[in-house]
């Protein structure tokens, strides 16, 4: 099993900054993809960024150029820096783990799971 937990989220005002970080745990050998996913009231859950343990990144469209991800493959963790935060950024951020390979009886071996974190609360108002 892998947890993931966040941290990071609050309140900021509009044009603020904030940053979220989620750390990974468990008996992890690598994971291909970290991410944060957001999903706002009534909305379906979106992506916001993802990066690939070869760093390759990519944004969701109504991020790009405010925010940016980052990642340190042997602690397992990715941070999401959030610049010019609008009302609009205002959501449940979900921290996610895809393609992970653990070690498992001795060997290394790849979940197929999809992990999510908690989620954490950020709310961009005046």
């Amino acid at each position: 099993q892998v947890q993931l937990v966040e941290s990071g989220g609050g309140l900021v005002q509009p044009g603020g900054s904030l940053s979220l970080s989620c750390a990974a745990s468990g008996s992890i050998f690598s994971i291909n993809a970290l991410g944060w996913y957001r999903q706002a009231p009534g909305k379906e859950r979106e992506l916001v960024a993802t990066v690939t343990s070869g760093l390759i990144t990519t944004y969701g469209d109504s991020v790009k150029g405010r925010f940016t991800i980052s990642r340190n493959n042997a602690k397992h963790t990715v941070t999401l820096q959030m610049n010019s935060l609008k009302p609009e950024d205002t959501a449940v951020y979900y921290c996610n783990a895809d393609q992970v390979y653990m070690f498992i009886d001795g060997r290394v071996q790849f979940t197929g799971y999809s992990y999510w974190g908690q989620g954490t609360q950020v709310t961009v108002s005046s």
